[in-house]
């Protein structure tokens, strides 16, 4: 994500379009996560705001904050890992697959990519299959980067 500011503009405009704001401490929570390779935790960004913007927040701030970027779809929640990652479409216009995170095991690293449609489908129906119902189609697999595999060998 190499033009943050690209990236914060059209997160704003994307939020106009949805009747809501990106107020500066939104700007700045999400610019803490733009330009983290790594997902971050509600106290990391409490730590991040600390030491970039001389501002303390408390963790219920952070929170909602970052629910609101959720609902935006300007950030993502890695649940098995309780931490957040910057959208990586927030400049595209078109529709996206399913999430996908591949996070390395070994630098915490995450890589979101889409899913078909068809795959998240036929997931669906084998656990309805199972008789259960499918809340969420994200994934998250915990994966060894190339950069830690090359290390390793």
């Amino acid at each position: 994500m190499k033009n943050v500011t690209q990236i914060i503009n059209q997160a704003e405009a994307s939020c106009r379009a949805n009747g809501t704001k990106l107020t500066e401490k939104r700007k700045q929570i999400l610019t803490g996560l733009l330009t983290s390779e790594k997902a971050r935790s509600a106290y990391e960004l409490i730590d991040y705001m600390h030491k970039e913007f001389d501002q303390s927040l408390p963790p219920t701030t952070v929170y909602r904050i970052l629910d609101f970027l959720a609902e935006e779809n300007l950030v993502h929640k890695l649940h098995l890992a309780n931490k957040y990652v910057a959208c990586s479409h927030i400049r595209c216009n078109h529709a996206h697959e399913v999430p996908q995170f591949l996070i390395c095991e070994e630098c915490s690293n995450v890589k979101e990519i889409g899913i078909k449609r068809s795959l998240v489908n036929t997931l669906k129906r084998n656990v309805e299959e199972a008789g259960y119902f499918l809340t969420n189609p994200q994934l998250e697999l915990h994966c060894i980067c190339q950069d830690c595999a090359d290390e390793a060998a």
